[in-house]
């Protein structure tokens, strides 16, 4: 039975990596859930209206995919969607234990929860929201990491600033 997955992230902004990952995790679920955390610790370049309305446009005509903002715990979430399956990418060594310690928190919130991990392809194994984000604040196109939505976005946001 597929069931419905959640696929959290601060996505500010939203790179080819995380397409890649909802890409192929895409045909293994019933339902999946691309959730923006909204982290009022954390200053963001793009508001949670933005980086939603970014990935609206990115996933739009994938029937399978729902949109949403959420605060709090993951698990928490998660539970008031229906959702049993956490998805996670992986690029390196240092996600996968950062990453880890979350899952075996969320598997003590929650045992009914189950993370999915699926590695990042080569081509995206060093792509970061952070370094996109440095490199368009220096004026470069990053339209080889992310969308080119998202690289229009970034560069006009860095423009007007």
């Amino acid at each position: 039975m597929k069931s419905i997955a959640v696929y959290p992230g601060s996505f500010d902004p939203l790179t080819n990596g995380h397409l890649d990952i909802i890409r192929r995790a895409y045909p293994l679920f019933e339902k999946i859930i691309i959730a923006v955390a909204i982290n009022s610790r954390k200053s963001s370049l793009f508001t949670p209206e933005e980086r939603l309305a970014l990935i609206k446009e990115v996933f739009k005509g994938w029937d399978k995919i729902e949109f949403d903002t959420f605060q709090g715990l993951t698990v928490d979430y998660c539970k008031s969607r229906g959702a049993r399956v956490i998805l996670r990418g992986l690029r390196a060594v240092t996600d996968f234990d950062y990453e880890y310690a979350i899952s075996l928190m969320n598997k003590k919130l929650a045992p009914e929860i189950e993370t999915f991990f699926l590695m990042a392809d080569n081509e995206y194994s060093f792509v970061s929201s952070t370094i996109v984000k440095e490199v368009a604040r220096h004026g470069k196109a990053v339209s080889n990491q992310v969308p080119d939505i998202v690289n229009e976005a970034l560069l006009k946001k860095f423009e007007n600033s």
